[in-house]
């Protein structure tokens, strides 16, 4: 009988093909997700292959971790579906046969006017103390076993058969003996900054939470042109850890700002779009080395037609020059990827679509292209908004084409979101 409150869970996928460049293992995404709103801690996933003293391995590492061990796929009929065998392994019990399960198991094949194949009857025998999950949409049953303190739970790999599953059979039960168990989570996004600059303003910070009440765990990640953090906290007072998650969050924006773009989850795309619709704006871009890319970061947003009027993408000069109004001799003079050239085409698209700012993005993608003045990874970004006022940036970004061209969308974004909250932009 499990007397101690569940704290941490762990994952177990099971399949040999989700350590192929064929197929990936999507079930944890959703299974962490639902065990988090219980107040479980998923605190490690794992992927094995259909070997059943390797499942058998990875089964007893994580129950020597965790409250909460879930398996997912290895429950089917044939050789190399394995879970089913390998839970017994661990558990140290037997096999016993579950007449009820072989009859629901004869009865589904019989619905579909066929015989069935005597291979299945293997997947009505139960590990000795399971109790078997129904499933509806599948032959393969779920299983249910404490082992010590601890739960052992068993679905099928197919997301079709395990969500019903879990929905009606694991989470009412898991729900009774996490009475009480709250996970509260906070996200703290930047951009603008490296994640070790980032990391060296919240380090200080973060550390002191280790010996707080509550406990709040930080973890940074970092993509491209952005960094965030991630704070989790976990107790029985829900109000509480809710307010010293948010006391820590105004703590890191003040040490961050302006760095930090958003902390209720929004993307910087819906951020800036959110700016501009309170502010009545519509936005124009001319686009050199992302071509149109930055336009499709903004109308991925719903509602962006209320403030995206449209775009040019200028990647030759004399687009820029015939499309924009940028003077060929500035462009002679400055070359194309320039503040000056990138200003022209700021105001040009701006004055060419009527619209309250421009934005001019030109640069220097890669790998070819670049020269010791201007280095590949060189890009320009300006801002044209009302009364002629211009801002404009020059940044060096690193990475392949790919990667440059991602974060000079996310710097152009930035740009934008500074600019109408007058933040610091330099």
């Amino acid at each position: 009988m499990v007397t101690r409150p569940l704290r941490f869970a762990e994952i177990v996928a099971v399949g040999s093909e989700l350590l192929t460049p064929f197929r990936s293992d999507t079930n944890s995404l959703y299974l962490t997700a639902r065990l988090n709103e219980l107040g479980l801690d998923v605190r490690g996933k794992s992927v094995v292959p259909d070997d059943r003293a390797t499942v058998a391995a990875a089964v007893r590492a994580a129950l020597a971790r965790a409250d909460v061990v879930v398996t997912t796929g290895g429950l089917g009929p044939t050789d190399d579906d394995v879970t089913r065998e390998a839970v017994a392994d661990v558990a140290g019990v037997a096999f016993e046969e579950a007449p009820a399960l072989l009859a629901a198991i004869e009865a589904r094949f019989a619905r579909r006017g066929i015989r069935m194949p005597s291979i299945n009857a293997r997947q009505a025998q139960v590990p000795q103390g399971a109790v078997a999950l129904d499933n509806p949409n599948g032959t393969a049953p779920g299983l249910w076993l404490r082992i010590g303190e601890q739960i052992l739970i068993a679905l099928p790999g197919p997301p079709r058969e395990l969500k019903p599953m879990l929905e009606v059979s694991v989470l009412p039960r898991l729900r009774d003996l996490c009475a009480g168990a709250v996970l509260r989570r906070r996200t703290v996004k930047t951009t603008g900054r490296s994640e070790s600059h980032v990391e060296e303003v919240a380090q200080p910070i973060y550390t002191t939470w280790l010996q707080s009440d509550p406990v709040i765990s930080t973890t940074i990640l970092a993509a491209p042109g952005q960094v965030e953090l991630h704070l989790s906290a976990q107790g029985a007072d829900a109000a509480g850890l809710d307010r010293a998650l948010d006391a820590a969050v105004q703590k890191l924006e003040a040490a961050l700002a302006p760095a930090v773009f958003s902390v209720d989850g929004r993307t910087l795309e819906e951020v800036v779009g959110t700016l501009l619709l309170e502010r009545g704006f519509t936005l124009s871009a001319a686009e050199s080395c992302t071509a149109g890319l930055f336009l499709g970061a903004l109308t991925h947003v719903s509602g962006s037609s209320a403030w995206i009027t449209g775009g040019v993408v200028a990647y030759a000069n004399h687009v820029k020059v015939q499309a924009l109004d940028v003077p060929a001799a500035l462009i002679a003079a400055h070359g194309a990827v320039s503040e000056p050239v990138a200003q022209a085409m700021a105001a040009g698209v701006r004055r060419r679509l009527k619209t309250d700012l421009g934005v001019g993005i030109t640069g220097i993608a890669g790998p070819t292209g670049g020269a010791e003045a201007k280095p590949v990874g060189t890009v320009v970004l300006a801002v044209s908004s009302p009364g002629d006022r211009n801002v404009v940036q020059t940044i060096r970004l690193a990475g392949d084409r790919a990667t440059v061209r991602r974060m000079a969308v996310q710097a152009a974004l930035d740009l934008i979101r500074r600019v109408l909250t007058d933040a610091d932009y330099n």
